[in-house]
C-alpha cells in the first residue's frame, strides 16, 4: 500500500445454502442512536418487513445504544446477505434522517460525514460483521454471547431485563419487540 492510500477492511459473504449467520452492525461512529425508542420501532418493522420479503428465520437480536446483533437462518436455497442488510438498514436511516429533519434539526450534526455526496449517515459504513454458522454448538455459543451484551456492559443485571432482545422469549419470561422462529431452531 503506498503512502495516503487509505485501508478499507471489507467484509467477504458467504450465501451459502444451510448456514446461519449472526450479523453486526453499527450506528455511525459508534453514536447511541439506539438508545432513542423511536429508532428502535423502526428498526423492529424493518427486520420484520426484511423477514417477509427475504424468507429467513430469526433466532436472536439485541440491540445495543450503538449496535446492533442478529442471528438469522435464510430458508431459500439462493439469498443474499448484502440484500437483507439493505433492506433492514435503508428504511430504517431513511425514517430516522427525515424524523430528525422535521423535529430535530441540531441533533443531525451528530450524523454529519463532511463529505457531499452523503451528508449524513445513521448506519457506519461498510458490510459489518457476518459470520457463518455451521454448527449447533457454535451457534447456541453465538446466541448466549449476544443476549449477555448488555449484561457484560453494566446495563442491566440479566439478560432478560434488556428490552430489545430475544433473551426473553429464549428464557420464557417474556417476548421481545420481535417474534423469534425458535420452532426452527436446530434441536441438539
Amino acid at each position: 500500500m503506498r503512502e495516503g492510500d487509505r485501508y478499507s477492511k471489507r467484509c467477504r459473504r458467504w450465501n451459502t445454502a444451510g448456514h446461519a449467520h449472526a450479523l453486526t452492525f453499527s450506528c455511525y461512529r459508534q453514536r447511541g442512536l439506539l438508545l432513542e425508542g423511536r429508532f428502535c420501532r423502526y428498526l423492529v418493522g424493518a427486520i420484520d418487513a426484511a423477514r417477509s420479503a427475504h424468507a429467513f428465520d430469526l433466532w436472536a437480536y439485541v440491540f445495543m445504544p450503538e449496535h446492533v446483533h442478529l442471528v438469522l437462518y435464510p430458508t431459500r436455497d439462493e439469498y443474499s446477505i448484502a440484500r437483507i442488510l439493505q433492506s433492514i438498514k435503508q428504511p430504517v436511516a431513511r425514517k430516522a434522517m427525515a424524523f430528525l429533519t422535521e423535529h430535530r434539526p441540531d441533533d443531525l450534526q451528530r450524523l454529519a460525514t463532511g463529505q457531499q455526496r452523503r451528508a449524513r449517515q445513521f448506519w457506519q459504513k461498510g458490510g459489518g460483521y457476518d459470520r457463518n454458522i455451521t454448527k449447533v454448538k457454535t451457534l447456541i455459543e453465538t446466541v448466549r454471547y449476544i443476549h449477555n451484551n448488555p449484561v457484560r456492559r453494566g446495563l442491566v443485571q440479566t439478560a432478560t431485563q434488556w428490552r430489545y432482545s430475544s433473551a426473553g422469549a429464549w428464557e420464557g419470561t417474556g417476548a421481545g419487540p420481535i417474534a423469534i422462529d425458535r420452532d426452527s431452531f436446530p434441536v441438539f
